[in-house]
């Protein structure tokens, strides 16, 4: 088939295909280089690149924000149980202290009362003394006279007057 058509009549379309390949070939990378000569980057897009790195950054800071915020509540968890510890412990202490002051009233008072009656019994026992004493005496007295008596130097059963008794007693002694 190729044959029956005449030379020149298929190579002017072939070359003219061809030649409009090249030209838009050649037309589209002048237009390429002139575009990208004359195009700039678009400030825009440097700006959302900023504003995409920053954000990255806030992100990064604000889980580590996030972490420390973690951290402070679980220190400040572990405080709040130490502070509840430590005033219960204080309460205790304090009630120890309360029924400590109790039985130290109690003591001390129980003590004036004992202190008391030890110095009531002492007065007793020192007038008792005294009275043990007289008494010692008294005995011994009543034995003397009793000794007297025995030996004969005092008679009562004869009773002279009032007078002749004083005399009696006088002769009696000096004798």
């Amino acid at each position: 088939m190729l044959q029956s058509i005449p030379q020149p009549d298929i190579v002017i379309p072939v070359a003219a295909f061809t030649m409009g390949v090249i030209v838009a070939k050649l037309g589209g990378i002048v237009r390429n280089r002139r575009i990208n000569g004359r195009r700039e980057r678009d400030p825009r897009d440097a700006n959302i690149r900023s504003l995409e790195a920053e954000l990255r950054i806030a992100r990064s800071d604000l889980e580590k924000a996030q972490t420390t915020l973690e951290d402070r509540n679980s220190e400040i968890d572990d405080v709040r149980q130490q502070n509840s510890h430590a005033e219960s412990q204080l309460k205790k202490q304090e009630e120890t202290i309360l029924t400590l002051r109790k039985d130290l009233k109690d003591s001390v008072r129980k003590t004036h009362e004992l202190r008391s009656e030890l110095s009531n019994r002492a007065t007793e026992n020192l007038r008792s003394e005294a009275k043990l004493r007289q008494t010692q005496t008294e005995l011994s007295v009543a034995q003397a006279s009793n000794d007297l008596i025995a030996t004969g130097v005092l008679d009562y059963s004869v009773a002279p007057d009032a007078e002749e008794d004083e005399c009696a007693t006088v002769r009696r002694v000096h004798q």
